[in-house]
């Protein structure tokens, strides 16, 4: 067959240097074992093993399906190979495949969270493989074939489905085929075809290949519309040559034998076999708007650079992932496998397949978030020509594609254990990625419930405007945005953003009240050095000031800022207009959600040094804080000290303030002095019997705004966990201030926020 005339591109992108590096160190391998109940007491051993172990070994052989609730087997995919058919290099053995395997047991931690094993067996003969793997099978919720030769790939896949009772899934075949079958949905979407209407090319006769075809033909994709080439040319009726019974159901009736006759006229070609294959004029002589699949990788049939020389009109997808469309493989294992560990599945199958390719089609024609743009280099991709499928790094995959999945095998059948609340799973898919999720889903559950009418205060910010578009979408409540109106509604269009005029926009030098708003301002501020003037400039010309008199005159609940202007500015213009809340502290409290945890740390950005009685008055609001976000305070004071020892100033503020409230008679559990490890340890009422604490804090008062700040920050950065806020509490109206920079994602949570204001009570309690 033909070459391309050009060179095809090479893989520039990394060097084989910084590849072996990032598999060698700091730790060869990519996978590690983490336990996850506790080793540190004789109790803790003595319910691991013996004696302890015995229970659920007898109550699995009671019923061994009670395997899935004692053990992790639910959670579990053993990923095989014996390294016959390695990426794009060929047969090099089962030990030169385990890098390949040790990654995707990486990806299926790191997109779905399912623990995964790698398993190279050194066998190249089929049903000795078979026997192998049938042994140890069970001892798996579902097993993942990868890097198999054909045709022992279709022979090992389809024997182990009928022999063990999980999911089998070779994803050299069908995880290929489903992502593919996703992009195709689009792309005949976006030109306007049908798939019972569509000619189709398939170069590559392969395991990959032929399952493409298998599953466009389930989508009405007719038999004789769909042309299938391999090394030897067409696969036609009456051929004998490098036939088989995979290759033989898709033999179709015709007198073309190359690539170049069958893809004159064809509406789709797709690559899964060699690059170069493919030249200018083989796409020339296709239908118009022309779908374009070179998936053969490292190097595509044909490169995106030459198909755009010869055809403008054409949507392309390759396996790369430094073109636009790539099919990713990622986009489909790790969520079929979730749904199915999830419902326990007897095995994947086609249905289930196609409700994740419809999955990932639906998602795709979405308004992608903020993740995703940043994954682009801050380009946001929208749904057209070059995003026809959805970003690998796309936050929602998780929560979007297991339930159709689910469903799927629900529907079908192979369910062993239905999912009786599908938006419950939802959440708690969202979870499993996101751990600041589950706090975060009851807090907009509650707004959404009693919606709240939110100032966004730099309304002619692109994330800004995303943000509330956002909000209102999600039935959080009411966005208004201030700015300019021509600025607004340029960037929203620039942003490909729909402007149905939903979104009101408010220029606070046309406000009618802005007279009103002028006085309002003059009458607090004029003894503190300001005229009039001073205060009609800061009404005209200070969004922050603006916002918060709207604020004031009670036309709207709640207002975010800070996306433009530093924290202290933001609270600076603020203070300006909004006074202390009579009954809170006016404090900042950051939440930090680590390995199931949940840390309230104030105060982290108001009171530099706080005194003894600053310091109960944080601790009160925090306390406040923490229980309307669902948690009964454990209040620890941190110090340097731990009961006294060692001595010093601040320790002693610290005790002072235990002892004011003592005498206020709190209402919430507290302790103090301590140090942060003691605080934090929930066994040490062993060393210190008499201390009031049960267990470990959840709500943490710093001696001074220094430790508060560095603490956090140094978390946020390198201690693997998750930092939300500061969050400010203690305005008379609730205000809450972004960082610099904030994302869309960012500014919508804190919007929420402003909206569910933490720092008071429920207006119905």
């Amino acid at each position: 067959m033909p070459k391309n005339e050009k060179d095809v591109p090479e893989r520039t992108y990394i060097t084989d240097k910084q590849a072996l590096d990032f598999h060698a160190y700091p730790t060869p391998g990519k996978l590690a074992l983490l336990p996850t109940k506790p080793m540190a007491t004789q109790r803790d051993l003595s319910l691991a093993y013996s004696p302890g172990v015995a229970v659920p070994v007898e109550a699995i052989a009671a019923d061994p399906d009670s395997v899935y609730d004692y053990t992790s087997k639910g959670n579990m995919v053993a990923v095989i190979s014996n390294g016959t058919a390695i990426l794009g290099l060929g047969n090099l053995g089962a030990m030169a495949s385990k890098p390949v395997m040790e990654g995707k047991s990486v990806l299926f931690k790191r997109f779905a969270d399912i623990d995964s094993f790698d398993i190279e067996v050194e066998e190249e003969d089929a049903q000795k493989f078979i026997e192998c793997v049938q042994r140890f099978g069970n001892t798996f919720g579902g097993i993942n074939l990868e890097d198999i030769g054909s045709p022992e790939c279709f022979i090992i896949e389809q024997e182990l489905r009928d022999k063990l009772d999980i999911p089998v899934f070779h994803d050299d075949q069908h995880g290929t085929a489903i992502i593919a079958t996703a992009g195709l949905i689009n792309a005949c979407h976006l030109t306007g075809r049908k798939f019972e209407d569509i000619k189709v090319v398939l170069s590559g006769a392969g395991a990959a290949g032929l399952s493409v075809l298998g599953l466009i033909k389930r989508l009405g994709v007719k038999d004789e519309n769909a042309i299938v080439l391999d090394s030897r040319g067409v696969v036609y009726k009456g051929r004998a040559e490098y036939m088989d019974q995979w290759k033989a159901p898709h033999a179709v009736d015709t007198k073309l034998r190359t690539l170049a006759e069958a893809m004159v006229g064809a509406d789709v070609f797709l690559g899964l076999s060699v690059a170069g294959i493919v030249n200018k004029d083989m796409v020339k002589s296709m239908a118009k708007n022309p779908i374009i699949f070179a998936m053969a990788n490292p190097n595509p049939e044909i490169s995106p650079e030459l198909i755009k020389e010869a055809r403008s009109d054409a949507i392309i997808a390759t396996g790369r992932s430094d073109y636009p469309n790539q099919v990713n493989n990622v986009l489909g294992f790790p969520y079929i496998f979730r749904g199915a560990l999830d419902v326990r599945a007897r095995n994947v199958n086609e249905e289930m397949k196609l409700a994740c390719a419809h999955a990932l089609a639906d998602l795709a024609r979405q308004d992608v978030p903020e993740e995703v743009a940043a994954a682009y280099h801050g380009k946001r991709p929208q749904y057209g020509p070059e995003y026809i499928i959805p970003a690998p790094f796309d936050p929602r995959l998780i929560s979007e594609i297991p339930p159709y999945v689910a469903q799927a095998a629900m529907d079908t059948g192979v369910a062993r254990k239905p999912i009786e609340d599908m938006e419950a799973y939802k959440h708690s898919l969202a979870r499993r990625q996101d751990p600041t999720a589950s706090l975060l889903q009851g807090i907009q559950s509650t707004v959404i419930d009693n919606p709240k009418t939110i100032v966004f205060a730099e309304g002619e910010e692109p994330a800004v405007i995303r943000a509330a578009q956002a909000y209102q979408q999600r039935g959080l409540g009411k966005a208004i945005l201030i700015g300019r109106e021509k600025p607004i509604r340029d960037n929203m269009k620039l942003l490909g953003m729909e402007d149905d005029g939903s979104l009101e926009i408010l220029n606070a030098r046309l406000f009618d009240r802005n007279p009103e708003f002028t006085e309002t301002l003059y009458a607090k501020l004029q003894r503190w050095g300001y005229l009039r003037r001073d205060c009609q400039r800061l009404v005209n010309n200070d969004r922050n000031v603006f916002s918060a008199l709207m604020l004031h005159h009670n036309l709207a609940d709640g207002m975010v800022t800070g996306v433009t202007r530093s924290y202290d500015i933001a609270l600076r213009d603020v203070r300006l207009v909004l006074n202390h809340d009579a009954n809170e502290r006016t404090m900042g409290v950051s939440v930090i959600i680590s390995r199931g945890k949940t840390l309230f740390i104030a105060d982290t950005n108001i009171t530099e040094l706080p005194s003894a009685v600053d310091l109960a008055d944080i601790a009160t609001t925090t306390a406040k804080f923490a229980r309307r976000f669902g948690f009964e305070p454990k209040v620890a004071f941190l110090s340097y000290s731990t009961f006294g020892n060692p001595v010093g100033e601040r320790m002693e503020k610290v005790r002072d303030a235990v002892r004011i409230l003592d005498e206020r008679g709190a209402d919430f559990v507290y302790e103090g002095d301590l140090a942060a490890d003691v605080a934090l340890d929930p066994l040490h009422g062993l060393k210190y019997p008499f201390s009031r604490l049960n267990g470990a804090a959840n709500v943490l008062v710093m001696p001074a705004i220094h430790s508060a700040s560095i603490s956090t920050k140094l978390m946020d950065c390198v201690g693997g966990a998750t930092v939300l806020g500061p969050f400010l509490t203690g305005l008379e109206r609730p205000v809450q201030i972004c960082g610099l920079g904030a994302t869309a994602s960012e500014i919508i949570r804190m919007a929420t926020l402003a909206a569910f204001d933490p720092g008071r009570e429920p207006e119905d309690s």
